[in-house]
Formats: structure tokens, C-alpha cells, sequence
């Protein structure tokens, strides 16, 4: 069983003007998928990235430069990110068709290089 890395990407507007009660509706979205999928026997752990902070780290030359970002106005942003078990990319991506996230944005999928 290998480690896969998901990526959720939000699409730009993607949650317009939501309410509290809206918000937590989509969130219990997301809980339910991801109990969907443990209960199939896949280890899954998930993670929500908070909004408007983050940093960036970056080196030339022997420099590092530390700078505020990535920010919420950019294109695309990443909202969030699971890990799952599974075999294989069609493993991961028939278990991903009915993740909330699509009505939301796109998924990146990305395999764990072991150690």
C-alpha cells in the first residue's frame, strides 16, 4: 500500500458570500466523504489550511528569503490536503469521484516517494 498526497485546490470564488450555517454544511460534506472512505478500510487523514496566512520560503545563491504568502486573491489556492493508502492512482481517483472538493475546485494527486 503506498501513500498518496491530495491536494485540494479551490477554484477562484468558489465559496461566495457563505454563512456560518452554509460553511458547516460543506465541512460535514467532507466529513462524511472522508468516514466513507476509512470505513472502507483506507487510512485517510485530512487538513484544512487556514486562510489568508502561510509563508514562503525561498533560496538563490546561497540566500534565503522568507516572505509573507501565498494569498487567498491568487488563481488558485490550495484550501486544504488529505493522505490516504491506497494501491494505485485509479485506486485513489475512483475514491476521490465523489469527494466533495470537485463541486469546489480540482484535486491534485500526488504518490509519497518511501523511504
Amino acid at each position: 500500500m503506498s501513500k498518496f498526497v491530495l491536494l485540494l485546490r479551490d477554484r477562484e470564488g468558489a465559496y461566495p458570500n457563505l454563512s456560518p450555517e452554509e460553511m458547516q454544511a460543506i465541512v460535514q460534506r467532507y466529513v462524511a466523504w472522508r468516514a466513507k472512505v476509512q470505513a472502507g478500510g483506507r487510512a485517510i487523514m485530512g487538513h484544512k489550511l487556514r486562510d489568508e496566512e502561510g509563508r514562503v520560503l525561498n533560496g538563490k545563491a546561497g540566500a534565503v528569503t522568507l516572505t509573507d504568502g501565498p494569498y487567498a486573491e491568487a488563481r488558485e489556492v490550495i484550501g486544504g490536503l488529505f493522505v490516504i493508502d491506497a494501491a494505485s492512482y485509479d485506486e485513489v481517483a475512483e475514491l476521490c469521484k465523489d469527494c466533495p472538493h470537485l463541486e469546489f475546485g480540482s484535486i491534485e494527486i500526488r504518490e509519497v516517494e518511501p523511504t
